[in-house]
């Protein structure tokens, strides 16, 4: 079964906590607190104490829906850092002026679940699928969604050859854009060469 827990407005860098985040994903939550423990980064407790309240939510989720629970199985599905609204502080420096202190804060969100037993996945995929009849296609049916193609396919080719047909066009329509701007400057040059000689 899988639970959730959720550490909002942590005053800790999104970046910094990621780091420690990347180091749990995928690891067995005894293990991940283990890990957590130890980590010297100043993340490590606030994340430790969000898995630690992921694996209780599993725990009171367990005893609900009054299923065996087990730690060892447990397993830190997902883990994220999203960042929270940032504090802004100002910082007295010389000359008057003052420099922008950003104090950043993260929602760190943790999700554990029972890892997928190997034997179990196996037993899934080597069990025959569900015997159904396989759907009979009538004459009737097959004639209808020939009929059906049929009438699609001309409009596709249509479709193909008026992009074809507007491309030609606006080709046309620069040539003729070319032709004009080099009219000009070619009457721009004559004038130019007339007001030399005079």
């Amino acid at each position: 079964m899988e639970a959730k827990a959720q550490a909002r407005y942590v005053r800790l860098t999104p970046t910094k906590a990621r780091r420690v985040v990347d180091l749990i994903r995928g690891r067995q939550a005894a293990e991940a607190v283990a890990v957590l423990e130890f980590a010297p980064q100043a993340a490590g407790e606030p994340v430790r104490k969000v898995v630690q309240s992921a694996i209780a939510n599993a725990r009171v989720k367990a005893d609900a829906a009054s299923e065996p629970f087990d730690e060892r199985l447990l397993v830190v599905q997902a883990a994220y850092v999203d960042e929270g609204p940032t504090m802004k502080r100002f910082r007295p420096r010389a000359q008057g002026r003052a420099y922008r202190i950003r104090k950043r804060t993260s929602h760190i969100t943790v999700i554990v679940a029972p890892r997928e037993d190997p034997g179990e996945a196996r037993r899934q995929a080597a069990a025959p699928p569900s015997k159904q009849a396989p759907a009979k296609r009538t004459a009737k049916t097959a004639e209808k969604t020939a009929a059906k193609t049929a009438e699609k396919a001309p409009a596709k080719k249509a479709a193909k050859k008026a992009p074809a047909a507007g491309a030609e066009k606006s080709a046309q329509k620069s040539a003729e854009k070319k032709t004009t701007t080099k009219k000009a400057t070619a009457k721009k040059a004559a004038a130019e060469s007339k007001e030399a000689t005079q």
